[in-house]
């Protein structure tokens, strides 16, 4: 709701730990797509959660596959081949693995079953070619038009000849995507049933590897084709789908690149170990590995998992031909800042063609940060910087142009390293849900740093001055942890509640709060196990947590646990004394100083929803006189740092008060 359109990321020191990779985006859509075309019902375990593989279930949905989720899996039970649903428009995103393949099967489908559909996307979408595999599929006898610009979608698909002409070898370009290839591959065991199709590639292939996933799983699904070379393949008569039953996605090689990377930055005291995809990978991109260690990473590996540690510092400067590794070839361009020398990116030419031109995207991004960059046509150079400077990347609506870039918030380990380390933003970091919908709280779960760089806003103020509101919503917006410093002084009270400890006996209160067993979880607060959510809002614990905060004691048992909240990205602090002693350091302190008698009716509004019998009279006395308690306390005594945001948000809404304090964060530091 409140979501702002950047993450920033503070220098990065250190990385190790364990990371589980969400499932292979090129393998999910591919075997969602087999196992719609495909006759019977396929489970299919670990599929990758992400934008390009919702558009393709929609798709399949409303083209009549029935499909269900089974726990953590999915079972789908596909069409034989025979349309059921003869009219659909499609909406595929910027799923190039959802809109080449599906471009393929549905042409051949409505051309020899009476089929009308639709296809479009994103406008990145309608920008990425297709006249090749168009091109492919009408000399067979499929009918497609253009619905915008010629060679490019939106496209409609309409009925043709019924018996489509597989007599003549199908030519396909390789050297612009090989989703072009995979897309006849996966649509011809269609019309295979009496006919062997046979596909002539005219110039060089690319992207083999993705032609080696494709293939790979189409005889998991009873087709079984002859390559000849990377030149002629061939799916003999007689070929049809059929369905394993059950078939396993294995992590995504491509999202691993980016932790194989962190460990070869940052993995100095202990491994980066990445699970779900490993040494045995079907996936081309797997031998981001070989790159990774001639740039000096220490790698070991087996059957589903890979550990990574820094090895040669700095990085070895390389030149390499990454037509292997297209995806995975953009993180190099990031290590690269952390070479020794140039680094040569070679025969990317498919760059130009991807979710935006990467190799153009790339190029001006890493000079923000200070590198020196040639772009070629099929190439890139890059030099490491002689002077790091803060960077908001753009990401183009580019999953990995945002991770990739995420790596270069390690500029302080850099050699020479920057005279200040510098943070990085990320522009419109959601982006990422394309492929790796919680990169982020990922690699924060495994990156290092020291506690004082991570950024932290306070928000103080009175009694129900909606600061818990305000500091929930601005954390969810800037993808920070939140602290509600209000909960832990309640769960003191009620644990002295619980144990009859007296309000009077300071000793025994601090003792309560320094063994505090308290977690939170999923909005949920858990004291000893046991959820106190409700139990922490009434009015009883809340005068008691006003009381038992004034000692210094209990102050001081609690002091250390609320500033272990201080975690990657940055905090969210919301209490009395956050901005004066809890953290006087924070990059932002904002001071609420909403009015009594507003406050009061707020919190008689709550209480009235909640069908709490009170009135307004009370609950003004009430607050007022815990304000003078607050602001008369020996210690810590309520009041706005010297350098606090003054903020009346007495007749502001919650939405616009989140604004204010959103519009002072983004004002701040180096990127105002």
């Amino acid at each position: 709701m409140y979501a702002i359109p950047f993450l920033d990321i503070p220098p990065l020191l250190h990385a190790g730990g364990t990371v589980r990779l969400p499932g292979s985006k090129s393998i999910s859509n591919r075997v969602l797509l087999l196992a719609g075309l495909s006759e019977g019902t396929t489970t299919v375990h670990d599929l990758l959660d992400s934008d390009d593989t919702q558009v393709m279930l929609t798709a399949l949905r409303t083209l009549g596959c029935h499909i269900e989720a089974d726990g953590s899996s999915w079972r789908i039970t596909g069409l034989g081949g025979r349309l059921t649903v003869r009219e659909a428009s499609l909406f595929l995103g910027n799923a190039g693995t959802a809109m080449r393949p599906l471009t393929a099967a549905l042409a051949m489908l409505a051309a020899t079953q009476g089929g009308r559909f639709e296809l479009s996307g994103v406008p990145r979408m309608h920008e990425r070619p297709i006249a090749d595999l168009v091109d492919a599929l009408r000399p067979l006898g499929c009918r497609i038009d253009y619905l915008g610009h010629a060679g490019f979608p939106p496209l409609r698909l309409l009925p043709g000849s019924s018996n489509l002409d597989l007599s003549v070898p199908i030519r396909v370009r390789g050297d612009v995507s090989s989703q072009f290839l995979t897309a006849l591959l996966l649509a011809l065991p269609l019309l295979t049933a009496e006919q062997t199709a046979i596909i002539d590639i005219e110039g060089e292939l690319i992207s083999k590897p993705y032609i080696e996933i494709t293939l790979n799983l189409l005889a998991r699904f009873g087709i079984a084709v002859q390559r000849e070379g990377w030149q002629r393949f061939v799916i003999p008569a007689g070929s049809r789908y059929v369905s394993p039953g059950a078939i396993h996605v294995e992590g995504d090689a491509s999202s691993a690149s980016y932790f194989i990377a962190l460990g070869a930055l940052a993995a100095t005291d202990a491994p980066v170990r990445i699970e779900g995809v490993g040494t045995d990978s079907i996936q081309g991109d797997i031998r981001f590995i070989d790159a990774a260690e001639a740039m000096g990473a220490r790698v070991t590996g087996g059957p589903g998992w890979i550990e990574v540690s820094r090895g040669r510092w700095p990085l070895t400067a390389i030149d390499i031909d990454c037509n292997a590794i297209p995806d995975a070839a953009m993180t190099l361009a990031v290590m690269a800042l952390y070479a020794d020398g140039t680094s040569r990116l070679r025969n990317i030419a498919s760059w130009r063609v991807k979710e935006t031109d990467r190799i153009a995207a790339m190029a001006t991004e890493l000079r923000k940060l200070g590198a020196g960059v040639v772009e070629g046509p099929d190439f890139i150079e890059i030099t490491p910087p002689l002077r790091w400077t803060p960077a908001a990347i753009h990401t183009y609506d580019d999953h990995r142009v945002a991770m990739c870039f995420s790596l270069a918030a390690f500029n302080p380990l850099a050699v020479p390293a920057p005279a200040a380390p510098v943070s990085v933003r990320i522009l419109d970091p959601k982006c990422v849900a394309k492929t790796f919908p919680d990169y982020f709280e990922t690699l924060f779960s495994v990156a290092r740093t020291r506690s004082d760089w991570i950024p932290v806003i306070t928000i103080d103020g009175p009694t129900a001055s909606g600061k818990g509101t305000l500091a929930c919503a601005v954390a969810e917006a800037l993808g920070y942890q939140v602290l509600d410093s209000g909960v832990l002084y309640r769960a003191t009270a009620l644990a002295a509640i619980r144990s009859a400890v007296d309000a009077d006996d300071e000793g025994a209160l601090a003792a309560l709060a320094e063994a505090l067993d308290l977690r939170f979880e999923s909005g949920a607060v858990l004291l000893d196990g046991i959820e106190v959510t409700a139990l922490l809002r009434h009015e009883n614990v809340g005068t008691l947590a006003s009381k038992i905060s004034a000692w210094p004691a209990v102050r001081q048992a609690l002091l250390q646990l609320q500033r272990s909240f201080r975690r990657l990205p940055g905090l969210v602090a919301d209490g009395r004394d956050m901005g004066t002693a809890i953290f006087p350091d924070a990059d932002l302190k904002i001071y609420l100083t909403a009015s009594a008698d507003a406050r009061a009716r707020r919190r008689h509004q709550q209480l009235e929803v909640a069908g709490v019998s009170t009135t307004l009279e009370s609950l003004l006395a009430g607050l007022k006189e815990r304000d003078a308690r607050d602001q008369n306390r020996a210690v810590s005594p309520l009041k706005p740092a010297a350098d606090a945001v003054l903020l009346d948000n007495s007749a502001l809404s919650i939405e616009s008060t989140v604004g204010a304090v959103l519009n002072c964060w983004s004002q701040r530091g180096p990127f105002a």
